[in-house]
């Protein structure tokens, strides 16, 4: 019925969304939440890492301050031990010299201040992801200890 002078047309479109429309944006979606989980797990994975690495840092720091107090501070000595979830072996030797320094052990005989290298191991973390992480240092201690106490 074409009557009074209104044209019948057809747009064919009222105002919805298409079926592919609606595909496309749920493909959109979907792309962005993946890209987001991946982005939040990764944070996840980095935050536990940081947390690892933390303790270890502060496990290495406790076992240092015990040297001399609890850990004999002395030559060849080798120590083991836990900390929770955690693993240290120290190592005390002789500091040896090296170019940079060679000056240090010389000036170390002239005053009778022994040098001791020290590396320490601390090993730790989730069993797939295990890691050791090594800590070194030289201290400074009397070579004549009897000398001194007298």
């Amino acid at each position: 019925m074409r009557g009074r002078g209104i044209p019948m047309t057809y747009s064919g479109r009222n105002g919805g969304f298409t079926l592919l429309e609606v595909l496309l944006a749920f493909v959109v979606f979907a792309l962005s939440f993946t890209t987001v989980l991946e982005i939040l797990s990764g944070s996840m994975r980095n935050t536990v890492r940081a947390r690892e690495y933390t303790e270890i840092a502060l496990i290495a720091q406790s076992v240092m301050d015990q040297l001399g107090l609890e850990i004999p501070l002395e030559q060849g000595t080798t120590v083991s031990g836990d900390s929770g979830d955690y693993t240290w072996e120290i190592n005390i030797y002789s500091y040896e010299d090296n170019p940079e320094n060679a000056s240090s052990v010389e000036l170390g005989e002239l005053t009778g201040i022994e040098l001791l290298q020290i590396d320490l191991a601390v090993t730790g973390g989730e069993p797939p992801r295990r890691n050791t992480k090594s800590f070194s240092t030289v201290r400074a201690m009397l070579a004549n200890r009897e000398l001194s106490s007298e």
